[in-house]
């Protein structure tokens, strides 16, 4: 959906700072709705070779799977497309355990770039070395201030493997890139390790049959509108609508008194039919 726009995002290894964004108050964005929009906004894909699909693909060939990490594989979704079939998945949380997890430091300008340990050029470190750095070592302009500028999650030890020169035991200081030479350190903390049980059920064959499910569920039909909210209904098809005016708030009232595929307390997301066109519609208030 268009509301993508609208939404912050993160990164699961950088902490970026957003200053000076600018930010509708209010929004309310209609985009219409296929069965596959329909299905990814009630599930996630489980692309084969990632971890989501060996879960699921283990769970359904053996009644259940397990894993160890340090968060949820799926986050507030509890159906899993995979394979073009829709799976209802349970994440059970069965045991947990302390783990110690490791982040490399990079300092972009260090005062002395003399080794202590070692120096390593870039092209010669391991290959989970060279994916995990690559991406901050790459960067065009990267931070320079007092001290280490930039830290990069590896995880355990078991999830970084025998292979790194930094983790767990750091066997290098100085690290050059395309002629720079940057000192790294490596930091550890402690943290807690969960391991989970899934079971997969199928709830749907195909995107038409699951998309049909969830019509039945949440689709409702959004009519007898007054002039007023018809026009902020229009004007949210054709784009997005960002006045914080009676009509809008009318209109989201008349979304709030149905069922949301989501809805948390400034925000939702609701399927409807407009003028015999479906619509998933987003609002923020």
């Amino acid at each position: 959906m268009r509301r993508r726009r609208f939404l912050a995002s993160g990164t699961a290894l950088l902490s970026v700072a957003l200053a000076g964004c600018g930010h509708p108050a209010v929004v309310l964005d209609l985009t219409e709705a296929t069965a596959d929009d329909i299905a990814d906004e009630v599930s996630t894909t489980a692309d084969p070779g990632s971890e989501e699909y060996e879960v699921v693909a283990s769970a359904l060939e053996n009644g259940s799977a397990t894993r160890r990490g340090r968060s949820e594989l799926f986050d507030r979704v509890d159906t899993v497309r995979v394979d073009g079939a829709f799976y209802e998945l349970s994440e059970t949380r069965i045991a947990s355990s302390e783990v110690t997890v490791y982040e490399v430091l990079v300092d972009f300008d260090p005062e002395d770039a003399t080794p202590e340990l070692g120096e390593v050029a870039f092209e010669d470190l391991p290959e989970t070395d060279r994916r995990r750095l690559e991406p901050v070592l790459s960067e065009a302009d990267p931070p320079r201030g007092d001290g280490y500028d930039l830290g990069v999650g590896y995880g355990s030890a078991a999830e970084v493997g025998n292979d790194s020169v930094f983790v767990p035991e750091r066997r290098y200081d100085v690290l050059v890139y395309d002629g720079e030479r940057y000192r790294v350190a490596v930091d550890s903390r402690t943290a807690s390790e969960v391991e989970y049980r899934y079971e997969a059920t199928e709830v749907a064959p195909d995107v038409e049959t699951f998309a049909d499910r969830v019509r039945d569920r949440y689709l409702f039909v959004l009519a007898g509108l007054s002039d007023a909210e018809r026009e902020v209904v229009e004007e949210s098809i054709d784009g997005a609508y960002f006045e914080d005016d009676d009509a809008f708030r009318s209109v989201v009232e008349r979304l709030r008194e149905h069922e949301g595929i989501r809805e948390d307390d400034f925000y939702g997301t609701w399927l409807l039919e407009y003028e015999g066109a479906a619509y998933l519609a987003y609002a923020e208030w």
